[in-house]
Formats: C-alpha cells, structure tokens, sequence
C-alpha cells in the first residue's frame, strides 16, 4: 500500500514505508529492501567510534599513543596560553590567568594518576616532563606577579 500524494508544488510523494503507522507490513513490500541498500559491515555490529578516534595509522589517523601525546600537549599549550606565555591568534598579548593556569595543570595531574600503570614509558615521561616545566614555569609567572603588584 505505498501511498502516492501530488502536491501542487510538482513534487510527487511516495511514502516506502514497509509498515503502517499502526505497526503492520503494508502488503506488497517485500521482506527485506536489501538490494536497495549498502551491505552493512561488521563495523555496523560493533559500538559505534567516530572515525577520527580508530587506531589506523595508515589512514593518517594517529593511533592511541599518538593520540594520549595530542591530548597531553593541547592541555600543556592551554595551560601556556592561560599563564600568558603564548600570544593570542592574532600575535596580540594575552595577560596571565593564574587560576585557570592552575586548573589546567591540575587535570593534568589527574590524568596522570588515573593512568598510573597503564601507560608506556614514553607516555609517562612525556606526561612526567610536561608537568615539570608546567609546574616550574607557573612558580615564575606567579613570581612576577607578585613583584609587579
């Protein structure tokens, strides 16, 4: 029963669903409609990743390491920005903001004890160094602003 409207705007309307709006297969529609669809690949069975976050280097997309060093470096620059150690998009002075400074570093210490043990080396030290010269670098700025009030 696939219902055929003409609007007057020249449009023609075919309503191809296999069931009625009362939960019944309208007569006529075949079973399954798989010749006019994609195959479905096993991906479609698995829970769903946006594809920008698949572990496939050869696609040049970066595999989770590379992703955990992504992740760990856009904190660290963040957290530069808010100590006014970077300038703004259009090379203009952006003041320091301590507190906000101080939160971004602060998740990177979270993200560095909730990941305890499950990192590799190379994460670990990456994470271990970041937050050095994060920790050090927040100890001068809050220095010079304290000298320059």
């Amino acid at each position: 029963m696939a219902e055929e409207k003409v609007e007057s705007s020249g449009f023609k309307v075919v309503d191809r669903r296999p069931f009625t709006s009362e939960g019944q297969r309208v007569p006529g529609q075949p079973e399954k409609e798989e010749s006019s669809r994609e195959p479905e690949s096993s991906a479609a069975t698995q829970p769903s990743t946006p594809p920008s976050l698949e572990p496939e280097s050869e696609a040049g997309i970066p595999e989770e390491s590379e992703r955990f060093a992504m992740l760990v470096s856009y904190l660290s620059t963040t957290a530069m920005f808010q100590l006014g150690l970077l300038p703004g998009p259009g090379g203009e002075y952006i003041p320091s903001d301590l507190a906000n400074g101080r939160r971004t570093i602060d998740l990177l210490e979270v993200l560095q004890e909730k990941t305890r043990g499950n990192l590799t080396r190379q994460e670990a030290k990456l994470l271990d160094e970041v937050l050095y010269e994060l920790r050090m670098t927040f100890v001068e700025v809050q220095k010079r602003a304290s000298k320059q009030k």
